[in-house]
């Protein structure tokens, strides 16, 4: 039981070739803008027909191009959250969230809207207009309406895009509260690591049309299966690297020998180290300690980025190897700090990944 897909769409100038089986929980789509995310979700909804393959959820064959199987949208039982809301402006709240209950009596239609409407906090607003709500309130809606058919897959196209920062922490919270009582598959669309972290069990990360990998969260973002998904997830620190032993690469760009527990089997490649996991070495006899020289830095208000160079003093800004991620606290014990700064980087925070 759970959500297989496998669909080929060609268009000019891009191909979609999504392979992707899943079962029950919050899967994240995670990919670089012109990925093919919203594409796959049309597809799936029955907005966009696929020129091959199937699509089937708990048995049930939306598309089958084989078999001359095309479902209907609306027999797909799939609540879709589009990106704008997709709201009618020149319906009521009340109407917006009915809107897909046609097979209801008016009775039960009612009782469902009133459910809805107390469920996601909007009591009381029945009558008013799209226009008339907050970007929140409008988020709430459209969620309320996606869930007002029963759906069996919910379906969320980038449904933070159109908030400020303040509002989406908000939002993700009741989101959240509201996935995890959705008993269905849940595809959640971002190109935000930090949304597909905190709101999704699993990722698949899609690159130029094609699901390139598909895990649990916390194994994607320690072991990013390729260059594009450790990009895609956030780090910033990649450079070529070349094997020296098993557990040993030489990453010439940095000028340094790093020691990873990952096994390496792939003469070339390229290592990687996020910026929030370089630590203050406490003795620098061990392996994986550096001397860096801080090129620069960028602070934003509750951390700040260092810019290094390693092995030796920087010529000019702009010359650095790395980014490292600290804390106010730490920033203030690195100023005491006679340079060169000595960092210690774990062998088990260290990745490779092949060419």
């Amino acid at each position: 039981m759970g959500l297989y897909i496998d669909i080929k769409k060609k268009l000019p100038g891009f191909s979609l070739q999504a392979k992707l089986a899943c079962e029950q929980g919050i899967i994240g789509i995670l990919g670089a803008s012109g990925s093919g995310k919203s594409m796959l979700l049309n597809c799936i909804a029955g907005l966009i027909n696929p020129d091959e393959g199937k699509i089937i959820l708990n048995e049930k064959t939306f598309y089958d191009s084989t078999q001359k199987i095309n479902l209907a949208p609306r027999d797909r039982k799939a609540g879709f959250l589009f990106q704008n809301y997709a709201l009618f402006p020149h319906l009521t709240i009340a109407e917006n969230i009915a809107f897909g209950l046609d097979a209801l009596s008016k009775s039960d239609k009612n009782k469902k809207v009133v459910e809805l409407m107390e469920r996601f906090h909007m009591a009381g607003m029945e009558k008013r207009y799209p226009a008339q709500i907050s970007g929140g309130q409008q988020q709430r809606v459209a969620l309320a309406r996606a869930l007002a058919v029963e759906p069996e897959l919910l379906l969320l196209d980038e449904p933070f895009s159109a908030l400020d920062n303040h509002l989406k922490v908000h939002m993700m919270k009741e989101m959240l509260v509201s996935l995890h009582e959705f008993q269905g598959n849940t595809l959640f669309v971002t190109h935000n690591i930090e949304e597909a972290y905190r709101l999704c069990d699993r990722i698949a990360v899609l690159n130029a049309g094609r699901v390139e990998t598909l895990g649990l969260k916390k194994e994607i973002f320690q072991s990013p299966a390729s260059l594009e998904t450790a990009k895609i997830t956030g780090c910033k620190n990649i450079a070529p690297a070349v094997r020296k032993s098993e557990h040993m690469v030489e990453v010439p760009d940095w000028g340094i020998q790093v020691k990873t527990n990952m096994k390496i089997e792939q003469e070339q490649g390229f290592t990687g180290i996020r910026a929030n996991h370089i630590k203050l070495a406490d003795d620098i006899s061990r392996e994986n300690c550096f001397p860096v020289w801080i090129t620069e830095e960028s602070e934003a208000p509750f951390r700040t980025t260092l810019y290094l160079k390693i092995g030796s003093q920087p010529g000019k800004l702009g010359d650095f190897h790395i980014q490292w991620e600290v804390s106010k606290d730490q920033r203030d014990i690195i100023k005491n700090l006679p340079p060169p700064v000595n960092i210690y980087i774990d062998p088990g925070d260290v990745f490779f990944v092949p060419n």
